[in-house]
């Protein structure tokens, strides 16, 4: 199967349940983002579109469907945001977060999640969460859509403070199963992990 993007409709052409575009991407991390709007209330949403770019400094990225997104929204009127990290015992909150609710709405409240206070950033982290990286916007990006009446815009942000909860930390190694975003309603748990040492070998 071949097929172009911009030239074919993977339903409507190739005769697929579902455009495989997700799915063929995978596992992707997920970045559990909470921000703050200029007036105080407390946003929640993950994003799969989601990535580490560097570590020195450390910036992250996501990318929203939306400049008007309240998550995209936040973070261009504030600056800050916090990225929660999702354990396995979080997939059901984190899943209740991404509903599509009228602006205003508290998603911490809605699935039942605790705030914390941030060190550094106005925006509160998820308390259950045992990693959070408190964020400063660093730029972005719009990337046109092939739909006139979408676009997208790619946030990157700078980490300015990490906190560790001291519990997933195991012979100074950080040990934690993680969720990932697979195709459709899929997820994956990283709780099947394989260590592979390079060899030295004379080439």
């Amino acid at each position: 199967m071949f097929y172009e993007p911009r030239k074919q409709d993977p339903k409507a052409d190739l005769g697929l349940k579902h455009n495989p575009w997700k799915a063929l991407v995978q596992p992707r991390p997920i970045g559990w983002i909470s921000t703050m709007s200029a007036e105080g209330k407390v946003n929640l949403a993950p994003y799969s579109y989601y990535n580490a770019v560097c570590e020195d400094p450390p910036i992250i990225m996501f990318s929203s469907s939306s400049r008007t997104k309240d998550t995209s929204r936040n973070i261009l009127e504030t600056g800050e945001f916090v990225v929660n990290v999702v354990t396995e015992a979080l997939l059901h909150p984190m899943v209740e977060t991404s509903r599509d609710v009228p602006h205003g709405v508290d998603e911490f409240e809605l699935a039942g999640l605790t705030k914390r206070a941030s060190r550094i950033v106005q925006p509160p982290g998820v308390a259950e969460s045992p990693i959070h990286l408190e964020c400063t916007f660093f730029k972005s990006l719009d990337i046109p859509s092939t739909d006139p009446e979408s676009d997208y815009v790619v946030i990157f942000g700078e980490v300015v403070g990490i906190h560790i909860d001291e519990s997933i930390i195991r012979d100074g190694l950080v040990d934690f199963v993680s969720v990932g975003r697979l195709g459709y309603k899929e997820y994956s748990l990283t709780s099947n992990k394989q260590s592979v040492v390079l060899k030295k070998r004379d080439i």
